[in-house]
C-alpha cells in the first residue's frame, strides 16, 4: 500500500473517530495538512464509498458478516437433513452396534 492510499485511509479513520461526515473536501484538507499528495480520484472514491455509513460500526462487525453466511448455509442444510433423519439413526446404531461385537470394550 503506498503513501497516499494509506493516508486517505488514515484520513478515513479520523473523520470516521470524530464523527464527522466523510467528504472528499475534508479528507483533502486532512491529506494536504498532513503534507501527502494524493490522487484527486480517492478523495471522491472514498467520499462515495463510505457515504451514509458508520465506519465505526463497519470496523466492530468485520467478522460478523463471514459468520453470517455460513449460518444461513447451515440452516439451509439443515432444512435438507430432516428430510431423513430416521435413516441415519438406524445407521448409527448399527455401528455401535457392529464395535459391541468385536469382543472387546473400551477397558479390556
Amino acid at each position: 500500500m503506498s503513501v497516499a492510499e494509506k493516508a486517505i485511509v488514515y484520513a478515513t479513520l479520523i473523520l470516521a473517530d470524530d464523527n464527522v461526515e466523510i467528504t472528499a473536501d475534508k479528507l483533502e484538507a486532512i491529506t494536504k495538512a498532513a503534507g501527502v499528495a494524493v490522487e484527486p480520484i480517492y478523495f471522491d472514491l472514498f467520499a462515495k464509498a463510505f457515504a451514509g455509513k458508520d465506519v465505526n460500526e463497519l470496523l466492530l462487525n468485520v467478522g460478523s458478516a463471514a459468520a453470517a453466511a455460513p449460518a444461513a448455509g447451515a440452516a439451509a442444510a439443515a432444512g435438507a437433513a430432516d428430510a431423513a433423519p430416521a435413516e441415519e439413526e438406524k445407521k448409527a446404531e448399527e455401528e455401535e452396534e457392529s464395535d459391541d461385537d468385536m469382543g472387546f470394550g473400551l477397558f479390556d
